[in-house]
């Protein structure tokens, strides 16, 4: 049987420890600070706070380009000759490397592109589920369609589900994702957004008032209630500046809702562009 590879960008944000045991490859999305282009994940995320931190703007970022991802697998199909690649990309209305993807795709035979319809922990969920569905399908007899396998993989990503939660919306108002006013209310009142990812797109839902510390719980206990996720792994999304006993509660809590593990994923330079310090968040598989 031809060999799977399962390919994605940076914006994904698996960690080191996934990436190896899945074998996954991943192909850097950039940031643009001082009017220099660095690759995502080859510096670290401090640097884009550091900026931040200097400027009072926030780093741009920009997705992958055709000609990166023709490269890209091109490689890949010399150092796995003859293999089939599934590549997930960053959702489509979140980012143009969606499109990207599909354009080089059509120059490319057996390469397909799957939507994820989520960033970070979200992407992470879907892939490591696919994995496991392609491991599946392997074990009842083999994969001889590749496309119809390749329409399961996105049909996949409906269950993926993804919340977080910004520790500051400094970085939103500096992007100019949020206005002045909204910071400013927000910030006396102590209030922060819940971010869904919603078909795609990222939606402000709810807001929750008090600190990471005060509100991790009630974060939690939504998030299970409401989509009642697979119990083999929840993913505990944060970016660098959550407070590590915040962190520690998340896993406690995880452990007492009957998860079998738990994976922490820390956002890379690009989301901590757009979230900054002290995130958290959650990310799991729906049952079916």
């Amino acid at each position: 049987m031809r060999e799977i590879v399962i390919s994605t960008e940076s914006g994904s944000d698996l960690p080191a420890n996934l990436i190896e045991k899945y074998d996954f490859k991943v192909i850097p999305m950039h940031v643009i600070m001082d009017m220099k282009n660095y690759d995502d994940g080859t510096f670290p995320v401090e640097k884009v706070y550091e900026y931040y931190d200097r400027t009072g703007q926030v780093p741009t970022t920009s997705a992958v380009n055709d000609y990166e991802y023709y490269k890209f697998w091109n490689k890949l199909k010399d150092q796995h000759p003859g293999c089939v690649i599934m590549h997930f990309t960053y959702s489509s209305k979140a980012s143009s490397t969606h499109q990207s993807a599909v354009l080089a795709a059509k120059e490319m035979p057996d390469v397909y592109v799957i939507d994820t319809l989520n960033v970070s922990g979200g992407c992470t969920a879907h892939m490591v589920a696919s994995w496991h569905h392609i491991q599946k399908r392997k074990e009842e007899g083999g994969i001889q369609n590749f496309g119809k396998l390749a329409e399961e993989l996105q049909e996949l990503a409906k269950r993926a589900v993804c919340h977080f939660i910004p520790g500051t919306l400094e970085y939103l108002r500096a992007g100019g994702r949020v206005s002045n006013a909204q910071y400013i209310g927000a910030t006396l009142l102590r209030l922060k957004p819940l971010i869904e990812m919603v078909d795609g797109s990222l939606i402000a839902t709810k807001k929750f008032r008090g600190s990471m510390a005060g509100i991790v719980d009630q974060f939690m206990k939504e998030f299970i209630e409401k989509y009642k996720p697979q119990k083999d792994c929840l993913y505990l999304m944060y970016s660098k500046g959550l407070a590590e006993d915040v962190l520690k509660r998340m896993a406690e809590n995880a452990v007492s809702y009957g998860f079998k593990s738990y994976e922490y994923v820390m956002t890379g330079c690009v989301i901590s562009c757009h979230g900054g310090k002290g995130a958290m968040g959650l990310a799991a598989m729906m049952e079916e």
